[in-house]
């Protein structure tokens, strides 16, 4: 058995040791930008989380005994409900993460596990700047799912793996036309090449995260063009611009007229008058 398996078969142990023969573990997906709420159930408002971004990491305390420690990062995007509910606002790819939440039970001063929530991120970037939106330039975007475990993300995981899919503003597939070059790195990276056209100004193209064939959460990059696009001229155009020389004829005399007057002395103008 190769090193990559062994691996993976680690991982899936770490997994199956952290949700528990109850599954106390729950996935919660999100894209950035959102706010989420992770519930406790609890009672009493005097539950402790503890946050830890990945396994390297060190697990962080969150609140302590339903106070926050004002030393912990986001501290002023983090709140706790009456009954324990952890708020996170405006969540980021920093936030991903496992979430546990430990609580009192029966009157008993004991704190207990309570339930564990991974907290998956979702994210639409683009590197290009901003004089680079307009008709004809490429652009290439990047979704990206932020998690806890790489378990996820990783391709030899077919079943229940993430899996990144592009859409339009209709949900149809991106990948069935041809001007759009789409790639997968793993299960939690995809890339979206394209060439603007004039008819993608203020288009939505759209990132799903599905997990277990079901659509979790949704990032999207709409294309704003900072130049008007004009239209190709057709029979109508032609219309309207046979319409304004027409109004250009029409005028020109006056202003012949008003040059007459300009070039005349005060007394003949008045006279003309």
């Amino acid at each position: 058995m190769n090193e990559k398996c062994h691996q993976f078969l680690l991982r899936l142990i770490i997994l199956f040791l952290l949700r528990g023969a109850s599954g106390v573990l729950t996935d919660v997906f999100c894209s950035y930008g959102e706010n989420v709420t992770l519930p406790c159930n609890n009672a009493h408002a005097d539950c402790t989380w503890i946050y830890e971004r990945n396994r390297d990491s060190i697990a962080v305390v969150l609140f302590a005994n339903g106070i926050k420690k004002n030393n912990t990062e986001r501290h002023d995007r983090l709140s706790l409900e009456s009954d324990c509910s952890l708020n996170i606002y405006k969540v980021t790819k920093e936030d991903r993460g496992l979430y546990s939440c430990k609580q009192y039970k029966d009157g008993i001063k004991r704190l207990e596990d309570g339930p564990s929530f991974s907290l998956h991120v979702l994210h639409v970037s683009s590197p290009s700047t901003q004089t680079e939106i307009r008709p004809g330039s490429s652009v290439t975007l990047s979704c990206h799912l932020y998690s806890y475990d790489e378990y996820y993300c990783d391709p030899l995981v077919d079943i229940d793996g993430v899996q990144l899919v592009w859409v339009n503003h209709a949900g149809v597939n991106l990948q069935t036309y041809s001007r759009f070059q789409i790639l997968h790195s793993g299960h939690c990276n995809s890339t979206l090449t394209t060439t603007f056209l004039n008819e993608d100004n203020n288009t939505e193209w759209r990132c799903l995260a599905t997990f277990k064939n079901e659509v979790k959460t949704s990032a999207s990059y709409t294309v704003e063009y900072l130049v008007a696009v004009w239209p190709t001229l057709d029979v109508s155009s032609s219309r309207v611009i046979i319409f304004l020389g027409e109004i250009a004829a029409l005028t020109a005399p006056t202003v012949i007229l008003l040059l007459i007057f300009c070039e005349k002395r005060p007394s003949e103008f008045w006279f003309i008058i």
